[in-house]
């Protein structure tokens, strides 16, 4: 009962907030609510107060006592949302797919069926000695992926 009314209030809540999506959401035994959101530009703390309250307020900690924590995705989190990918456009992804191959390239496509990964590879020049730049990509369906993260450069 406790789950479907704090699933209801967080539902409501990212229907008021659209560019605001779930990642995960969790309660444990001891009444700890665990609420992870990504957004298609991000989430700001506002927006994980947003969250919270609409929870928060909503619920009565005389009928229930719990705690409640609301986080946004990490940068080196994987993805797992279609949307993660789309505002990941232009970034560096290292894929590992369901068959164990690593990929890594810039994510320059995401729909609602595939992905398209792009990235340079130095190879053997077809004739003479040396080698060329070629590029290189790799069109993947989600249900191929194992594992998705963004490559963080520092």
């Amino acid at each position: 009962m406790f789950r479907e009314t704090v699933k209801k209030l967080l539902d409501e809540a990212l229907e008021q907030r659209k560019d605001l999506f779930l990642i995960d959401f969790d309660i444990k035994p001891d009444y700890t609510i665990k609420v992870v959101i990504d957004g298609d530009q991000g989430v700001l703390v506002e927006d994980c107060m947003f969250i919270s309250r609409a929870i928060e307020h909503n619920l009565d900690r005389e009928e229930q006592d719990f705690s409640l924590e609301v986080l946004s995705a990490g940068a080196t989190a994987p993805l797992v949302n279609k949307r993660q990918y789309i505002k990941n456009i232009g970034r560096k992804l290292s894929v590992q797919t369901t068959d164990n191959a690593t990929v890594e390239g810039t994510l320059t496509k995401a729909d609602e069926d595939t992905i398209l990964l792009e990235w340079k590879a130095r190879e053997p020049k077809p004739v003479g000695k040396g080698k060329v730049t070629v590029k290189k990509q790799a069109e993947m369906a989600y249900d191929a992926i194992s594992k998705a993260q963004v490559v963080i450069k520092f």
